[in-house]
């Protein structure tokens, strides 16, 4: 899958400083100010991109179980031949709701797994983003 690569957007610090640019008040020194609190910057940036990248990473990967899924049900509709005995229809019945299951089921396990890790990840950001900075 490919997908269309997104222009590099404005950082914090840029965007704080054409701000106060902008405002053209008188005597305040807008990148002091921002000097101040650029690892606050620096750390909410960081945990942003951080945490679009994990929920980018679930949605690509529940989009290839789908497809994989898909495609196992079509394949097994397609070599599906009844059998004219009550017991075998059962037990394959009883197959297929089982393969669906464990699949469901390790799928979600993955993607447990991956949101786990982003969520790890987005949360030592956000610990490093309340940490004072020094001035």
């Amino acid at each position: 899958m490919t997908m269309a690569r997104q222009p590099e957007a404005e950082s914090l610090m840029d965007l704080f400083a054409r701000f106060g640019r902008d405002l053209k008040m008188p005597k305040v020194d807008v990148d002091a100010i921002l000097e101040h609190h650029r690892k606050n910057f620096e750390a909410l940036e960081k945990s942003a991109r951080a945490a679009a990248a994990g929920a980018s990473s679930v949605m690509s990967r529940q989009r290839d179980m789908l497809e994989r899924s898909l495609l196992e049900i079509a394949d097994m509709a397609r070599d599906y031949k009844p059998s004219g005995n009550p017991r075998e229809f059962v037990g394959e019945q009883a197959d297929l709701a089982r393969k669906t299951f464990e699949t469901a089921v390790g799928n979600a396990s993955e993607v447990a797994e991956i949101d786990r890790k982003s969520t790890r990840l987005n949360s030592s950001h956000e610990r490093l983003s309340r940490m004072p900075s020094s001035a």
